[in-house]
């Protein structure tokens, strides 16, 4: 067992890119080598800047002899179809076996290969490894690159390593062959290394700096940009995206420590922190809970005189990057959030849809109204209607279109540089949240409006002009969109029927899209277009509403079950139905009330019952539904009541086992009704649970199917009553088990 070395030599890859090159050369090689029939074990690959690096532990010599058989045509076929057989395997007909198939006598080639090689096959595999590279950018070069069959590779590719045990693997790509020689740091080391195989490739690296473990680099640049910081007094502000990103532009990463003036610090911290590390790859640090003029940059050489120079030169260009970024931040506070907000006309939202200006409008009709309606409580309606007229604006600044990322976020900035209150600074500032899991929910009141009244325009907007997410294509963040309304409203728990938001909402669209000039084929489909989303949108919150409990643990199924039921549209409600019931289905009442439910349903099933379905000798066949319905006696229409009422007397004595039921459902019934009406669900399921003994008992001493047609019909009457008794609380026919 010998282990195996390959280094794939280039100009600098992109860091982005190195993650998903690790992934490919381990997969593009598993399947070489399993196509082969080589059995790997560890594979380990690393990555720098300049080179892809594998390692392959104990490969075998030779692969195995295989046995590969071929079947051909029957012994009664043709001759020319043998003798075709015959030139497709190089076989001739005395080496062929015959076997039975189906009652046929068939012919059958088997060729026995020897093993092969290990050195050979990987001879093949490592061209057609590097040809088959799926990098998500690639380029051609030299002279070759006229041809469009010329290699392509991320950069151009300069050396391949590859050596078994310790024999060059012999193969040639593009015109680079392999070899034992690899180069070190461009600065340190730029010479040729000699590798003597996989066993000394990291220390010969190493040794010329060049550290070729990518996870190796990300520990020592945790660690000592944590350590420069704290040298300093200061506390490093963790990033592990950016750490990841710096040992991808690193192959010997030395963290220095720099400052820039504290000037810069008036600017919004998070402008400082995004100058640094976007445009400069750098950390910066906090001192006593705020941001310090100081941050953390990652060199890639061992400098004479310590960094020094190399400090000095990071910070000139920060400083620059910071005084774009003071220079945006001092202009845009020159003009006040509303005459910004006036630009927002030029900007489209969806051709469909209007301008953001016209978004904008929808919203602050919405916050208002939630505010107004006490739907958000203790909401001010004006300073919800003033949030949302701003909310959009910072995305005309300067600094937001130099940074999008901060759009929402300067727009609190903004307005809290212009005396605006607290509470509109902190709506603009939070009103796209939440925008992912984990993310801070809002729970200002201020702040719930307008973010509610955003996501729900957003929602509703799209269903309108159908363009509703498909599959795995959500180009509008309709899912998350949906998620967020979810996550507001059960943070909050506001009380809202959601049929009557989605209403309100589209009364904004029709505003805005609708006039008296407008043709009444557009009418109409607007129309037509409104109705489907009142269908759409409320499936569509069930299925977000799913995916959200099935992450906090929750069962689909009981969800299903509630939705079920229909016309429950308060999502709080419905979520404390929902929890109500997986507490009760965990139980053991639960588990036994359902299977008596099942078995009462599958009987009605059986019995092709409906609860409309006719008593038996109920009344002659006269040719009305019912000859008491048009006695209009005023002083018998409580006998007549009686007498239509499917749970009048019974005409004969019942079992104790029946009565049992019957009283219990009498009880039952109203205490589930008052609970269920009283938003009191874990009172409903204790009302259902009495229901356990008496449906248990019932099954095992009475006869259901009894031959009288009277005591067969009320049985199943009964059992008809049970089952809707249960159905006021919850579906039970959606639940599993």
């Amino acid at each position: 067992m010998t282990d195996f070395l390959l280094e794939l030599r280039c100009e600098e890859i992109p860091a982005r890119m190195q993650a998903g090159a690790r992934a490919d050369l381990e997969k593009l090689f598993r399947k070489e080598m399993g196509a082969a029939g080589v059995t790997l074990g560890e594979v380990t690959v690393w990555s720098t800047p300049r080179r892809l690096a594998l390692i392959a532990k104990a490969l075998p010599e030779t692969t195995e002899a295989v046995s590969e058989e071929t079947k051909g045509p029957a012994t009664s076929a043709p001759e020319q179809a043998l003798e075709g057989f015959l030139r497709k395997t190089g076989l001739t007909k005395d080496q062929l076996e015959v076997r039975d198939v189906k009652g046929k006598d068939t012919y059958f080639a088997v060729v026995e290969k020897p093993g092969r090689s290990v050195r050979d096959v990987l001879a093949e595999a490592i061209p057609a490894i590097v040809r088959a590279f799926p990098w998500p950018k690639s380029q051609r070069w030299g002279a070759a690159s006229i041809s469009t069959e010329s290699l392509r590779w991320v950069r151009p590719l300069s050396g391949i390593v590859a050596i078994l045990g310790e024999d060059l693997v012999e193969c040639e790509v593009g015109g680079i062959r392999s070899g034992y020689a690899t180069r070190g740091h461009r600065f340190h080391a730029p010479g040729e290394i000699t590798i003597g195989g996989a066993h000394d490739y990291a220390s010969k690296l190493s040794a010329c700096h060049v550290i070729v473990d990518h996870a190796e680099r990300q520990d020592l640049i945790r660690d000592e940009a944590r350590n420069a910081a704290a040298a300093a007094g200061l506390v490093l502000v963790e990033d592990e995206g950016l750490v990841i990103e710096n040992a991808g532009l690193t192959e010997w990463p030395v963290p220095l420590l720099g400052r820039f003036d504290e000037a810069f610090l008036d600017v919004p911290p998070e402008v400082i922190q995004l100058t640094a590390r976007v445009n400069q790859k750098y950390f910066v640090c906090e001192q006593d809970g705020k941001l310090a003029n100081a941050f953390v940059c990652t060199a890639n050489i061992h400098a004479v005189d310590g960094g020094e120079g190399i400090v000095a030169g990071n910070r000139k260009v920060l400083a620059a990057r910071l005084s774009d970024a003071r220079f945006f931040w001092e202009q845009d506070k020159k003009t006040a959030l509303s005459d910004h907000a006036k630009k927002l006309g030029r900007i489209t939202f969806h051709e469909k849809l209007g301008t953001v200006a016209d978004k904008v409008e929808r919203v602050a009709k919405l916050a208002e109204w939630l505010a107004s309606e006490g739907i958000v409580p203790n909401c001010d309606p004006a300073l919800a209607r003033q949030a949302a007229d701003l909310c959009k604006a910072d995305l005309v600044t300067e600094m937001v279109g130099e940074f999008p990322e901060l759009q929402g976020l300067m727009g609190g900035y903004y307005a809290r540089a212009e005396g605006l209150p607290d509470a509109v600074a902190d709506a603009i500032r939070d009103h796209y949240k939440p925008v992912g899991q984990g993310d801070d929910v809002p729970t200002a009141s201020v702040t719930v409006a307008v973010a509610l009244a955003d996501k729900l325009d957003t929602l509703v907007g799209f269903f309108l002009i159908d363009q509703r997410p498909t599959g795995s294509r959500d180009p509008f963040a309709l899912r998350r969109a949906a998620l967020g309304i979810l996550e507001i409203f059960g943070r909050n728990g506001l009380r809202v029927s959601l049929w009557e938001a989605i209403a309100k909402s589209l009364a904004t669209f029709a505003t805005q899209m609708l006039s008296e000039s407008t043709p009444e084929t557009d009418y109409l489909a607007h129309q037509a277009a409104q109705k489907s989303v009142f269908t759409t949108i409320p499936d569509f919150f069930a299925d977000r509403l799913k995916v959200q409990q099935r992450e906090a643990g929750v069962r689909h199924d009981l969800i299903d079950a509630v939705f079920a039921l229909g016309g429950e549209d308060d999502l709080v409600r419905l979520l404390a139905r929902v929890h109500a019931l997986q507490a009760f289905v965990a139980t053991e009442d639960g588990t036994n009330l359902l299977a008596g439910y099942k078995r009462a349903a599958n009987i009605l099933r059986k019995e092709d019952w409906k609860a409309e379905v006719a008593e038996p000798s109920a009344h002659p066949q006269t040719g009305d539904e019912d000859p008491l319905e048009n006695v209009d006696d005023p002083d018998m229409q409580e006998v007549y009541a009686a007498a239509r009422n499917p749970r009048r007397a019974l005409s004969y004595l019942p079992e104790t086992a029946e009565k049992a039921l019957i009283d219990a459902l009498d009880a039952a019934e109203p205490q589930a009704a008052s609970a269920v009406a009283g938003e009191d669900f874990a009172g409903a399921m204790r009302a259902l649970a009495s229901l356990r003994a008496p449906i248990d008992g019932f099954f095992d001493q009475v006869t259901v199917n009894d031959t009288d047609a009277n005591k067969r019909y009320s049985r199943l009457a009964l059992l008809d009553r049970f089952r809707a008794a249960v159905h006021n609380v919850a579906d039970f026919s959606r639940i599993e088990g």
